[in-house]
């Protein structure tokens, strides 16, 4: 499979997953069900416009009115299959996504595919199962394109971070993300750096600030775990 292909790849992972779940599962996405993270999907794609506020702002209640009508329309006979239909449809040539590919693409189905399986075991945040966060079995090319987007993201999806972050897959790539500040904290302390270890797709979900839900370890000062944790969670106490 050529790697423009992976985002379509994945998008068709997502419609499965929806599937399987139904539209009343809970997933990672706080307060939202499987309808409403389909219902976000279509207006990303095609009503974009509907998303001016989706991360808040004077638009939010606007916008999440937007979503929340659409999801709601699951709720009927055929509902939810007539929303899975419309992600399979690839978006109109005059949509900003249509072009994107694996640059934008790829990593969004990639991680709300994970926010279906993983939410539905568990429970939704904060849930547990038996089955709960287990990984999916990653093609060699899979991992080596959302290794190439989580290459490219890393210092944004860091920038938040007060100590030094570094990625590591086992047996693979390593990538110093960011470098530990040279300023001491208030208490005196010098920041260190957080190594985060874990197969690519756990990567990109602890980027993505799904930590809790991947299979990761994170090494560093306890001081220094804590501070990255407390701007990108990291793995659930005890795992």
């Amino acid at each position: 499979m050529q790697p423009t292909a992976w985002h379509a790849h994945e998008r068709a992972s997502l419609v499965h997953a929806l599937t399987q779940a139904g539209p009343d599962a809970p997933t990672l996405c706080d307060g939202w069900q499987t309808r409403h993270l389909a219902a976000h999907m279509i207006l990303r794609e095609h009503q974009p416009w509907t998303q001016a506020g989706a991360n808040g702002g004077p638009l939010h209640d606007w916008s999440d009115s937007r979503l929340q009508d659409l999801a709601a329309t699951a709720l009927a006979p055929g509902g939810y299959a007539a929303l899975l239909a419309r992600i399979e449809q690839a978006p109109a040539s005059w949509s900003p996504w249509s072009w994107a590919g694996n640059l934008v693409n790829l990593v969004e189905y990639f991680v709300h595919t994970e926010d279906v399986r993983r939410g539905t075991w568990a429970g939704g945040p904060g849930g547990a199962g038996a089955a709960a966060d287990q990984p999916r079995d990653l093609s060699p090319g899979l991992e080596d394109a959302l290794w190439a987007q989580l290459r490219r993201g890393a210092r944004l999806f860091y920038r938040r971070s007060p100590v030094g972050v570094v990625l590591v897959v086992p047996g693979g790539p390593r990538l110093a993300v960011k470098a530990p500040p040279t300023r001491p904290t208030d208490d005196g302390r010098l920041p260190g750096t957080v190594v985060v270890t874990g197969e690519v797709g756990e990567l990109v979900l602890h980027a993505f600030g799904r930590g809790p839900h991947a299979g990761l370890t994170l090494q560093g000062d306890v001081a220094d775990r804590a501070a990255l944790d407390a701007v990108v969670p990291g793995p659930r106490s005890g795992e």
